[in-house]
C-alpha cells in the first residue's frame, strides 16, 4: 500500500511539474469535481445580490467555494493573458423585456484593475466556433466590490461597467466584461496574476436566475488557441455542474418574466 501511495503521490507531482513548465497556463481554475455531489442546500431566504447590481434585472447566483463543482474561466485582458474572455448567456421569453444599464461580473482576481477599465460586448447568435453578431461592445471605467469570499485562495471581486441604455427583447443573448491589467501595475501582478470569471451551482441570491440557460458559456480566446468554444465541451475538463452557469447579471429592469 506504501508503495502504491508514493507511485501514487509521484505521478501528482511530475504531472504538476510538467504543467508549471507549459508555455499556457490553465484556461480555469476548479476542484476536482463530482456533477453527482451537491453541497449542502443552503437556507433559503430573500435574494441578496451584489450590492453593485442595483436595481438588479436579473443576477445569476453566487459562488460556493465549498462546492466540489466550484470553478472559474479565464476571462482576463493582462500582460500575462491577453484578451482571453468568457461569454454568459440570458434567455428572454417571449413576453420578457430587459433595459440593460450594466454588466457585472464576479470574478476571481489575483492582477490588480489597472487601468480600472473593462471592455463590454453583447452579443445574439453564438454557437461553438461562432461569435454571431455583436449587438453593443465598448470600453467603460469599472466599479468594483469584494465578495468577502476566495477560491484557491484568491479574492472575488464583483466588476461593474456601465453602458448606454441597452432594450433587448425575447431571445437568447450572451454579455461579457473583460477586466483589464496592462499598465504593469506596480506590484507587478499584471504580468503574473489571473482573473477567473465565478460559476454558481445552487444560484443563491439569485434574481432570475433560471433566465440563464444552463451549458451557454462560451471562451474565445486566441491566446489558449479556443475560438467560441462552449465551456462544456468534454476537451475542457469540466463536468455538466462545473460549466452549467456563470455568476454574473445585469444592473436595469426587467418585465415580463
Amino acid at each position: 500500500m506504501k508503495t502504491f501511495l508514493f507511485a501514487s503521490t509521484l505521478v501528482i507531482v511530475l504531472t504538476l511539474s510538467a504543467a508549471a513548465q507549459h508555455k499556457k497556463p490553465a484556461p480555469s481554475q476548479h476542484l476536482a469535481g463530482d456533477s453527482e455531489e451537491s453541497a449542502i442546500p443552503q437556507q433559503q431566504t430573500l435574494p441578496a445580490p451584489p450590492s453593485l447590481c442595483n436595481p438588479c434585472a436579473f443576477y445569476g447566483g453566487d459562488l460556493n467555494p465549498s462546492d466540489p463543482n466550484a470553478a472559474g474561466f479565464s476571462n482576463e485582458d493582462t500582460v500575462l493573458v491577453p484578451g482571453s474572455s468568457t461569454y454568459a448567456a440570458i434567455d428572454v421569453p417571449n413576453n420578457g423585456r430587459i433595459k440593460v444599464t450594466g454588466i457585472l461580473f464576479n470574478v476571481q482576481a489575483d492582477a490588480n484593475f489597472d487601468p480600472h477599465t473593462a471592455s463590454y460586448d453583447v452579443r445574439t447568435g453564438v454557437t461553438e466556433g461562432n461569435g454571431g453578431t455583436s449587438i453593443a461592445s465598448g470600453t467603460g471605467a469599472i466599479q468594483v466590490a469584494t465578495t468577502g469570499r476566495d477560491f484557491f485562495g484568491i479574492n472575488e471581486f464583483t466588476v461593474l461597467v456601465k453602458i448606454p441604455t441597452l432594450r433587448i427583447g425575447p431571445g437568447e443573448y450572451w454579455f461579457n466584461i473583460t477586466p483589464q491589467c496592462t499598465n504593469g501595475a506596480t506590484d507587478g501582478s499584471c504580468s503574473v496574476g489571473r482573473i477567473f470569471l465565478s460559476n454558481t451551482t445552487q444560484n443563491t441570491n439569485a434574481v432570475l436566475g433560471d433566465a440563464q440557460p444552463a451549458g451557454s458559456l462560451y471562451i474565445n480566446s486566441a491566446y489558449f488557441g479556443y475560438t467560441w468554444a462552449n465551456w462544456c465541451d468534454s476537451s475542457l475538463g469540466l463536468n455538466s455542474s462545473q460549466c452549467r452557469a456563470g455568476s454574473w447579471g445585469l444592473v436595469g429592469t426587467a418585465g415580463g418574466f
